[in-house]
């Protein structure tokens, strides 16, 4: 049973402030919780309820990390990690013991076990599995340790109710796609050249690299309230933008 489904998406950029005040104010999101682990790899975060669904968005305090290594490769700020939440890890994780992927962090613990996979193995970005535990840890708002202890309080849906979609663009979108399948034990929905993996509650879709920029994690599809208010904060912020879709943080954001 398809029991996977898509809890956090991250983003990384060279600097944290400036994307953070133009989510808040494009939006209408607010911070809930500014993660002090990541200072170990070299970071600063901030999170962000979208729904029941988190928005990070990291970036490097210091030379040499894997986050600014990101940036250099990709060209700037960008889509970087796809992280889903399952409620049985065993099964994940033996899937990557057979398949041979190496693993990024191998955190289990007493509150979540973090599961993220190297993408120079899954291709496309970084994919992450985890499982929260504890009450009420399978519920659509229930607890999400890398949140913060109560990110349910800062959650605002005036504008941004759920991210529906990330659209991940790679050299080879069927051959990703087929690797994240196997990895998810999922089927995938293929049209030519794209393909599509469905969670419970989003889906992962793989297509060519079409705007100039390497593999990596192009977008992400935003369930709005109301879309007239984004476009005009985008506007006026001087952000790219057309009918359905705005760009922060380098990261295409399809308003549906």
């Amino acid at each position: 049973m398809n029991r996977l489904r898509l809890r956090q998406i991250c983003l990384v950029a060279e600097k944290l402030a400036p994307i953070e005040q133009a989510l808040i104010e494009v939006l209408g999101v607010a911070v809930c919780y500014r993660d002090p682990a990541v200072d170990h790899f070299g970071l600063e975060n901030a999170l962000f309820p979208v729904g029941n669904q988190l928005l990070e968005v990291v970036a490097p305090v210091r030379e040499h990390t894997a986050g600014g290594r990101y940036l250099e490769r990709r060209g700037g700020d960008g889509g970087y990690m796809v992280i889903t939440q399952c409620d049985h890890h065993p099964p994940y994780r033996q899937r990557v013991d057979d398949l041979g992927i190496r693993i990024v962090l191998d955190a289990p613990g007493d509150e979540i076990i973090h599961m993220q996979l190297h993408p120079a193995d899954t291709g496309g970005t970084f994919f992450e599995i985890d499982q929260q535990l504890g009450h009420h840890a399978d519920a659509d708002d229930g607890p999400w340790h890398p949140a913060g202890p109560n990110w349910q309080a800062r959650r605002k849906t005036d504008r941004v109710t759920g991210i529906l979609a990330a659209e991940i663009q790679c050299d080879d979108p069927l051959a990703v796609a087929h690797r994240w399948a196997e990895i998810a034990g999922l089927d995938l929905e293929i049209s030519n050249d794209h393909a599509a993996m469905k969670l419970m509650n989003a889906s992962v879709r793989f297509v060519p690299c079409t705007d100039g920029r390497p593999e990596g994690l192009g977008g992400i599809d935003l369930a709005v309230a109301d879309k007239a208010a984004i476009l005009h904060f985008a506007a006026e912020r001087g952000l790219p933008i057309s009918e359905d879709q705005i760009t922060i943080c380098g990261t295409r954001m399809n308003l549906i």
